[in-house]
């Protein structure tokens, strides 16, 4: 894996100024420590950082030159199919100087031009300037596994793989209050907006054209949902050996690399299927797994450890306390470039530290639940629309439930935390249904904490544009499909990269290979959640694979002890720095008051979901005092 970063000048005055290239790759030397390289020539500035994977030599180096030197490439990611690629260009006479894939997306780029794009499989962020045509092809892969962030004004175009990388270009540091109230209520900010005002993610399955006449951005890639494209199999027990083949297919893709590799296995269903088909490849495949000595009802290695004997993985699990994952609070905060809330996050930091110690490359398990229905919400949207006794019920009784004590942190009180979104949210169409579940905040709420409010239509124009796929009566799949490009690109994928990243680790991920995520998209809703079970063709397909005592449970997830953080180890940063009522007047972002507010929530009997907005305050402010003071 690597960082790329570069400019495109939109007119002479504009080469001659600093550009801060060298800067921008320092910012991202986790991302590519091995070695560091720039080009520049014509209106382009190119910069790269390389992790070494496949062709590990100085040959495969970067920026890659063809041999006219007209054409000039900086990539972040893997082709899986490059090997295939490269005996079709040999057919055509084409020499290589290297065994890497970036040689290879070179010369089919300047074969294929950007519809050569439609022919890659894996994932990718990378920038080719023409300098004949003086023109520079920006791409970011289908599904946003790779990040890459621009920025344009009068002179120039610039773009990095990260916001690190975009600041140390001296981008303008304006606060996009939109984007602001988003976060605060989702806890990550979606693109194609950032933090920051005329700053922009490029958006998973685009590419964008530069020259001096202007830019076009092009879709390239897009989910359909339902037998559109692919041909569903014609009954249930056909589906599932399909699936097995594809997803087989996927992870044996996955593992082409030149130097160790491993998987994480969690001891959920998502990696131990993809650990088990990665294990009949790898004789003694190396896997890894966090488990939680202080709340055992968190851990699952045991069944990770069912899995690994299963399989005869060679396993590697590390405990953690509390304390450690308060121990790494700061060094996550210290890397996130743009304010970033799933607070998730510290496990995987940790899990790819200890990761990194032993291989190169994991495979991860992420997807899944995207893709097949695996979350409560899938399931509480399918009891929304086919409403039993007790959901009635529920939906009725919810302003009570509205006035009873919450908390994520006791089973008793996070149950009537769960029951009351799930009443609140049946109240809802269903677009809303989705925005609630999916947030922390109600809009009141979150705008109640910004002394400059956002206006209103701004924040429609964003939740329709993300929102547009879901209909009041629609199918699951569209719930699903709008995951797959919100929930998924925006958190999911963007804390994989960022934690493992920050280590030096590249984590590859099976189920979102586009030939499966197309194939899955065209199954019928019933085979992937039907009342009573979520995922349940993934489940089904890969029964015999693992271990029985993986079935018999209900779906886990790791709450980080936020609320115990607050009231004892982390209260001094709220009370007298980053939330102290001196910062936050001098700071004229928040309203005090409400902080206030929100903190005797925090520390009442009742603390609801104000640890969760808490944390992404606190997150928020470390972020902003690090650069924007």
């Amino acid at each position: 894996m690597c960082g790329i970063a570069g400019l495109y000048f939109f007119n002479d005055f504009a080469r001659t100024k600093p550009n801060g290239l060298s800067d921008a790759l320092l910012s991202l030397h986790w991302r590519g420590p091995d070695s560091r390289g720039t080009f520049a020539s014509g209106n382009a500035c190119l910069g790269h950082t390389r992790l070494s994977i496949i062709d590990t030599s100085a040959a495969a180096a970067q920026p890659f030159s063809d041999a006219s030197q007209r054409y000039t490439l900086v990539f972040n990611g893997e082709i899986y199919n490059f090997r295939q690629l490269r005996e079709k260009l040999k057919q055509k006479q084409v020499n290589f100087r290297s065994e890497s894939d970036t040689e290879v997306l070179l010369h089919w780029l300047i074969d294929k031009g950007p519809e050569g794009i439609n022919d890659l499989q894996g994932f990718f962020a990378f920038a080719l300037y023409d300098k004949k045509e003086d023109t520079l092809l920006l791409a970011r892969d289908r599904l946003g596994i790779k990040p890459l962030y621009y920025h344009r004004n009068s002179d120039k175009l610039l773009f990095a793989s990260e916001m690190k990388g975009m600041m140390a270009m001296q981008i303008p540091k304006v606060i996009d209050c939109a984007s602001l109230s988003v976060y605060l209520h989702l806890n990550y900010i979606p693109g194609p907006w950032t933090i920051f005002e005329g700053v922009y993610k490029l958006l998973p399955g685009y590419y964008m054209q530069v020259s001096r006449k202007g830019i076009e951005s092009v879709q390239y890639y897009k989910i359909e949902a339902g037998p559109t494209t692919v041909s569903p199999p014609s009954d249930y027990d056909a589906a599932k050996q399909m699936l097995r083949t594809k997803l087989a297919d996927s992870v044996i893709k996955r593992l082409v690399a030149d130097v160790p590799l491993g998987a994480f296995l969690s001891g959920g269903i998502d990696s131990s299927i993809i650990t088990a088909l990665a294990a009949k490849e790898v004789k003694g495949l190396n896997t890894f797994s966090i488990g939680f000595r202080d709340e055992p009802m968190f851990d699952e290695t045991h069944y990770a450890r069912a899995v690994a004997k299963m399989h005869q993985t060679n396993h590697t699990e590390f405990k953690l306390s509390t304390d450690d994952l308060l121990g790494c609070v700061f060094d996550v905060m210290d890397y996130t470039d743009e304010p970033f809330a799933d607070s998730s996050a510290l496990a995987v930091y940790i899990l790819s530290k200890e990761t990194r110690k032993k291989v190169t490359v994991a495979l991860s398990g992420d997807g899944a639940d995207e893709l097949f229905a695996g979350y409560n919400k899938h399931l509480a949207e399918w009891k929304v629309r086919h409403p039993s006794l007790a959901a009635k019920a529920l939906k009725q009784l919810q302003p009570l439930l509205a006035r009873l004590p919450q908390s994520r942190n006791n089973l008793l009180l996070n149950k009537i935390r769960q029951f009351n979104r799930f009443g609140s949210g049946m109240r809802q169409p269903a677009a809303e249904r989705y925005w609630q579940w999916a947030g922390f905040t109600t809009n009141e709420q979150g705008n109640k904490l910004l002394l400059k409010q956002t206006e209103e239509a701004e924040l429609n124009q964003r939740k329709s544009r993300w929102l547009k796929e879901i209909s009041e009566n629609g199918p699951i799949g569209e719930i699903l499909l709008t995951d797959m490009q919100l929930v998924l690109p925006y958190d999911m994928l963007t804390k994989i990269d960022m934690m493992s990243m920050a280590n030096s680790l590249e984590v590859r991920v099976p189920f979102l290979d586009h030939d499966l995520v197309n194939f899955v998209f065209s199954l019928p809703d019933a085979f992937k959640i039907d009342g009573r079970q979520r995922k349940k063709i993934l489940r089904d397909a890969f029964r015999e694979d693992l271990p029985a005592e993986l079935y018999n449970r209900n779906k886990q997830g790791f709450e980080v002890p936020l609320l115990r953080w607050f009231r004892r180890e982390l209260r001094s940063l709220i009370e007298d720095d980053l939330l102290s009522e001196e910062f936050v007047i001098h700071q004229q972002i928040f309203n005090y008051p409400e902080i206030k507010q929100l903190l005797t929530q925090l520390f009442s009997r009742n603390p609801g979901d104000a640890p969760a907005r808490i944390w992404a305050l606190l997150v928020f402010q470390y972020w902003w005092k690090k650069n924007l003071i």
